[in-house]
């Protein structure tokens, strides 16, 4: 395979290959092939490779966990009225995207008018 990356994948350090390893689902197939190839040219233990993967899922998890508890305060509406409001009124994709606390908001705001 030809590494056409910027930076390129041998240039990049450890840590950087380990992360994109680890977080397969977000890179190009290419450039995760290619980082597999040269962690094992650099001899880099599969113990740091699962670790690697274990703290991307678990980052993910946490950040899921975070768009789902995040809701609307009436401080937002207070400090930054517009653009939460354009959200309430013309965002309906909030559950989709995984704001649950703030699409169950949406629809009672809406039911009360």
């Amino acid at each position: 395979m030809i590494d056409d990356f910027k930076p390129s994948i041998k240039e990049r350090t450890t840590e950087e290959l380990l992360k994109i390893v680890g977080a397969s689902k977000k890179w190009n197939p290419k450039a995760v092939e290619l980082a597999k190839k040269e962690l094992a040219i650099r001899k880099v233990d599969t113990k740091k490779i699962k670790t690697a993967k274990y703290l991307a899922d678990k980052k993910e998890k946490t950040n899921t966990q975070n768009k789902a508890k995040e809701g609307y305060h009436i401080i937002d509406f207070i400090f930054d009225p517009l653009p939460n409001l354009i959200e309430i009124l013309f965002s309906w994709e909030l559950k989709k995207d995984g704001f649950l606390r703030k699409s169950k908001q949406q629809k009672y705001f809406l039911f009360q008018f």
